[in-house]
């Protein structure tokens, strides 16, 4: 369980470093608190939704979205 926090925060931390902006649920957040909220809940599902600058075809956010159970 650790170790996979972890690499869940590198993966987040580098991608931020590059100028990838994290969401979660909507709200711009850092690799600490998506690290923290997506672990912390462990009940809980997240999507992960990839956002793309059309243009030049990066990636520019990567969006953290809480699944409901309906």
């Amino acid at each position: 369980m650790r170790e996979n926090r972890q690499q869940l925060y590198i993966e987040l931390q580098s991608m931020a470093s590059r100028g990838i902006v994290l969401f979660l649920d909507g709200y711009p957040s850092s690799p600490e608190y998506v690290t923290h909220a997506l672990c912390a809940q462990e009940e809980a599902c997240y999507m992960r939704d990839y956002v793309y600058d059309e243009t030049e075809g990066v990636l520019k956010e990567l969006h953290f979205d809480k699944l409901s159970e309906t």
